[in-house]
């Protein structure tokens, strides 16, 4: 039996004890074939056979050895087609996609037309749905909290306000953990947006108050008086999303200007993203990895792995694709607790 692996989209921390999950529980009778920069790997037949050896002390590391791309082989007939073409000339009798949104829809729709697919949950913001948790997400949060944290000293040396911007496109997991675990005195995700002049009012209590402010805004937020989304480039990529960024920026100086406080901005961006992943991640990602491939010798495919509690069971691929998973108003009534 030959089982291909895939990671695709934006790399996170984890990806690699994934693999190293499905190559260290295969059986001596699988062979794995690792498929280089996602599904252009499948386009292109960029691929490479993995052994015990080739996994070994990976899950340590940050990114993923294979290497991804934001790809969308239904982009046309062609590609789609293509990537059919290329797994039989591979010879393979299962996929294992490690990816969010797109790597998985993608995946369904290939399960779809017949294709012996698992999928394993991946995205550093936390929101694919019926899972409790996407590894990299939990060393996103470290890492945006310990910066947070090291903002606090010099916003209050200068008796600034501090912009922290994270990342966060449609939803505010990393924004609001980050934000709560270090102290943020203001949080603002997509869920729950709130005008400019709510914004101000918040952080002049504040600085009237305290004389110094750090509020953390996730790169996907947009105050209710604004007109467009902000971003950094208007071009899209294969999946149709723009690339977003620069509302910590825009915020510090329109409040700025409307104030007179002194501003600053700060975009973690993609420190979010590298680095080591902490030990709840690399211990996640090898769980699922090890019950990607037993769905694979049970021949259970069009599943996806997933965390329920303590336990890592298996749902339909689009369960978790069909709708992103929000935070709750009461996660973030909690949170406010803390605002001003």
């Amino acid at each position: 039996m030959r089982v291909g692996i895939l990671t695709g989209g934006g790399d996170c921390p984890g990806l690699n004890a994934v693999i190293r999950g499905i190559v260290k529980s295969a059986p001596k009778d699988i062979e794995i074939i690792g498929i280089k920069h996602g599904w252009k790997g499948l386009i292109d037949l960029e691929y490479v056979k993995l052994t015990d050896d080739d996994v070994e002390g990976i899950h340590i590391l940050g990114g993923t050895i294979l290497g991804t791309s934001r790809t969308n082989p239904f982009k046309s007939v062609e590609t789609r087609d293509k990537v059919l073409e290329n797994i039989k000339k591979l010879r393979l009798d299962a996929l294992i996609a490690i990816g969010g949104d797109d790597t998985l829809s993608v995946a369904a729709k290939y399960h779809a037309m017949g294709l012996n697919v698992v999928g394993v949950p991946k995205t550093i913001d936390n929101d694919i749905s019926n899972t409790d948790y996407t590894f990299g997400f939990h060393t996103a949060v470290n890492v945006g909290a310990d910066a947070i944290d090291r903002l606090h000293s010099t916003a209050k040396s200068h008796e600034r306000i501090i912009f922290v911007e994270l990342m966060g496109r449609d939803t505010g997991w990393i924004t609001i953990e980050a934000g709560l675990a270090a102290g943020a005195h203001l949080i603002l995700i997509p869920e729950f947006p709130m005008t400019l002049e709510e914004i101000i009012h918040i952080l002049d209590r504040r600085m009237k108050r305290k004389k110094y402010a750090v509020v953390a805004v996730a790169e996907g937020f947009k105050p209710t008086d604004f007109e467009t989304q902000i971003t950094i480039d208007t071009r899209t990529d294969e999946f149709g999303h723009i690339q977003l960024g620069g509302i910590g920026h825009v915020l510090a100086k329109v409040v700025s200007e409307r104030t007179g406080y002194e501003t600053r901005a700060v975009v973690l961006g993609h420190l979010l993203r590298g680095g080591t992943p902490t030990a709840f991640d690399r211990i996640l990602g090898t769980k699922y990895g090890v019950k990607a491939m037993e769905l694979v010798i049970q021949g259970d495919f069009g599943r996806m792995v997933a965390l329920k509690g303590n336990d890592i069971v298996s749902i339909p691929i689009e369960y978790g694709v069909s709708v992103k998973k929000f935070v709750p108003y009461e996660y973030y009534k909690l949170a406010m607790t803390f605002f001003g």
